[in-house]
């Protein structure tokens, strides 16, 4: 059996309005065009409608939701509509309620900000230094149980690292101790060539210069004693 058998029979007056349908032939409800109605008697009239109706679907939805609503409405002529589920003046204060509170919380005081501000950085100094600390302890050789071997993998690279940077920064001053000391040595071998060529030189001076005061003493001496000689070698003297 296809689908026509098993199809309920049609009359050909629905037959012709399925056809119809199928061409979009039938007219369909006209979309109304929102703006604002030039008809001032229009105009009112169809204010009239859909205040009665906004008012309506508020009623509702306070029922149906237990929501707490109140709309006010102002017609072209400045009247005044308004409904409110509970009261309208209580409505408004905790509208005006929320408000104040909202700004609060959205902008709080400079107080508050500095405050907020001074205890975010101080937990995050706090955590460095607890995370600077735990790995201070691990790198001591410490706390190491609570890791995974991934995390001991990175940190047996870290010290291999760390231990050649010391052995590159302590033989670099081993090296600049050697170069000092080979600094010195060439220095002081320099001293001592120049005091090799000094010291003779000024015993020279000295000696010159001893020798040149017991010739001067020598010379007194022997003038002196020339006088003496001389006295004792005259003739006697007898009366």
């Amino acid at each position: 059996m296809n689908w026509q058998q098993r199809c309920l029979p049609i009359n050909p007056s629905q037959q012709e309005l399925f056809r119809l349908l199928l061409e979009g032939n039938i007219m369909t409800r006209k979309k109304i065009q929102i703006k604002k109605i030039d008809n001032i008697s229009s105009r009112q009239v169809t204010f009239s409608k859909r205040r009665k109706g906004l008012f309506k679907k508020a009623q509702e939805l306070s029922t149906l939701c237990d929501a707490d609503i109140a709309l006010m409405v102002f017609s072209a002529t400045s009247k005044l509509f308004e409904y409110a589920s509970s009261s309208m003046q209580q409505v408004i204060e905790r509208r005006n309620g929320y408000s104040a509170n909202h700004r609060l919380l959205d902008y709080p005081s400079t107080d508050d900000q500095l405050q907020v501000e001074s205890d975010s950085n101080r937990d995050t100094l706090r955590k460095k230094l607890e995370d600077k600390s735990r790995e201070l302890r691990q790198l001591n050789g410490e706390d190491l149980q609570e890791l995974t071997v991934q995390e001991l993998q990175k940190l047996e690279v870290l010290l291999k690292r760390s231990l050649s940077s010391v052995s590159k920064i302590k033989d670099e001053m081993f090296m600049r101790d050697i170069d000092t000391l080979k600094r010195k040595e060439v220095e002081l071998m320099e001293e001592n060539r120049r005091l090799k060529h000094v010291v003779p030189d000024l015993i020279n001076v000295r000696w010159q210069q001893s020798l040149e005061t017991v010739i001067s003493g020598s010379s007194f001496s022997l003038e002196d004693d020339g006088s003496d000689t001389s006295l004792k070698l005259g003739l006697p003297f007898f009366k």
